[in-house]
C-alpha cells in the first residue's frame, strides 16, 4: 500500500516537557553514536502526543537523533503503526485483512467499519471520533479475525462484538481487549486438551488483558507523566525528576552577580564548574559570521546528520556556509562539538569532508 504524508500539515512540532524528558531517557539507553536506534519509540511518542505523525514531528525526531530526514521518513512510512494522517479522536481501528482473518470474516468487519465509521479507509467519522483502515497481518492468526485498536488486540471478533466495542468506545468506556468469544488466550476453541492443571487458579484474564485493564491504556494517549521520565537504571523516578525540577537552581550569590559579567560572555560559551575550570574548556573558536553572505545561506541539511534543528543551531553559532565547516581543524571541531547535544557526530559523519565537497560544487 502506498503511504504518503497528509497534504495538510501543521507548521511545527515540539515534545511536551514531560515527553521530551521521556525521549531523552530512551536515547540514553543506547551507546554514544547509536542514538538513531531510538527512532521507533520517539516517533511513536510523537504520534501518541498529537494523535498522528506529521512531517514536522518526523523532522523534529530526525533532528533530535542527528538523522537525515529521509531516513526517519523511511521508518515512518514503512510501519502501519504510524498514522500519517489525522485519525479519530477516540480510536483508530485497524482490521487485519490477511489470510487467516480474511477466511474467518475480516471482510464483514471491514463492511461494518464502512457502515459505522466512514465509507473509505482513513476518513474520519461524521463526529470525528473514529477512523479505520485494513492492514496486513498483525500476527494473531490463531484468534482470527482480529483488530488492533489503540495499543491492544481485540480478537475472535464478529460483526456483533466489534459493533459493541465501537459502542463502548463512543460512550467513553474502555472495552476489555483480547479474545471476545470467551477464550483465555489462544487455546483451541473447543477447550484445552493438555496442560489443563495450569488453568486452575489463574487470573481472570491473561497477563496482557489484565495489564490493559489495570492502566486503562487501550486508547488513552500518553503524555509522559504516567511513567518514569528517565531510564530506571539511572535511579531517577518521575517523583525524583519532579522534585529536581522544582528545586531552586540559583543561589543568592548567583542572583547578585553583576549583569555586565553575564553580557561579556557569549551565550554559547561553556560554563565552568568547581571540578572543571574555565581554562579546561576553552578552545579556539572557528571563523564565524553574523549572517549569511549576501543573505544566501547554504543548505547545511545536505550534510549527513544535520537536520532542521541542528542547522538552526549552527546558524545561531555563526555557521552559514559549507566553506566555513570545510576549514575546521581538530581545535575548531572540539569547539563546536562541545556545544552540541550529542558529542562526536562531527567526526562520526565526517562533516568536514562532506562540507569540502559541497563547497567545491
Amino acid at each position: 500500500m502506498l503511504r504518503r504524508l497528509h497534504p495538510d500539515q501543521p507548521e511545527s512540532f515540539a515534545f511536551t516537557p514531560a515527553n521530551q524528558a521521556w525521549a531523552e531517557a530512551q536515547i540514553a539507553k543506547y551507546p554514544e553514536g547509536r542514538q538513531a536506534s531510538a527512532i521507533i519509540p520517539l516517533l511513536w511518542r510523537a504520534q501518541e502526543q498529537e494523535g498522528w505523525l506529521s512531517r514536522p514531528a518526523i523532522e523534529h525526531v530526525a533532528a533530535t537523533l542527528g538523522m537525515a530526514y529521509i531516513r526517519a521518513l523511511e521508518v515512518a512510512t514503512f510501519y502501519f503503526m504510524f498514522q500519517l494522517q489525522p485519525v479519530g479522536s477516540v480510536a483508530h481501528v485497524q482490521i487485519c485483512g490477511t489470510l487467516s482473518c480474511m477466511i474467518c470474516g475480516a471482510e464483514d468487519l471491514v463492511g461494518l467499519c464502512k457502515d459505522r465509521i466512514a465509507p473509505k479507509a482513513h476518513q474520519l467519522s461524521a463526529d470525528g471520533k473514529f477512523s479505520w483502515e485494513e492492514v496486513e497481518c498483525l500476527g494473531s492468526c490463531a484468534n482470527a479475525p482480529m483488530a488492533q485498536i489503540g495499543k491492544d488486540y481485540y480478537e475472535d471478533l464478529t460483526v456483533e462484538s466489534l459493533g459493541r466495542i465501537l459502542d463502548e468506545l463512543a460512550a467513553g468506556k474502555v472495552p476489555v481487549p483480547g479474545p471476545q468469544n470467551g477464550r483465555y488466550a489462544a487455546e483451541p476453541k473447543s477447550g484445552l486438551t493438555s496442560l489443563t492443571a495450569h488453568s486452575e487458579g489463574r487470573m481472570a484474564q491473561n497477563a496482557s488483558v489484565a495489564l490493559a485493564l489495570e492502566i486503562g491504556d487501550t486508547v488513552k494517549r500518553i503524555d509522559g507523566t504516567e511513567v518514569p521520565l528517565v531510564a530506571p537504571w539511572l535511579g531517577v523516578s518521575k517523583k525524583a525528576a519532579s522534585a529536581k525540577k522544582a528545586a531552586p537552581t540559583k543561589t543568592s550569590e548567583t542572583k547578585a552577580a553583576p549583569a555586565k559579567d553575564a553580557a561579556a560572555k557569549p551565550a554559547t560559551e561553556p560554563k565552568a564548574t568547581k571540578s572543571q575550570p574555565a581554562e579546561s574548556v576553552a578552545e579556539p573558536a572557528p571563523e564565524r559570521l553574523d549572517s549569511a553572505r549576501d543573505g544566501q545561506a547554504d543548505d547545511l541539511k545536505r550534510i549527513t546528520g544535520v537536520g532542521p534543528k541542528l542547522e538552526a543551531l549552527l546558524n545561531e553559532m555563526g555557521f552559514w556556509h559549507f566553506d566555513q565547516i570545510a576549514k575546521w581543524g581538530p581545535a575548531e571541531i572540539a569547539w563546536v562539538d562541545s556545544r552540541l547535544k550529542f558529542k562526536g557526530r562531527i567526526e562520526r559523519d565526517d562533516w568536514v569532508a562532506q562540507a569540502t565537497q559541497f563547497a567545491s560544487e
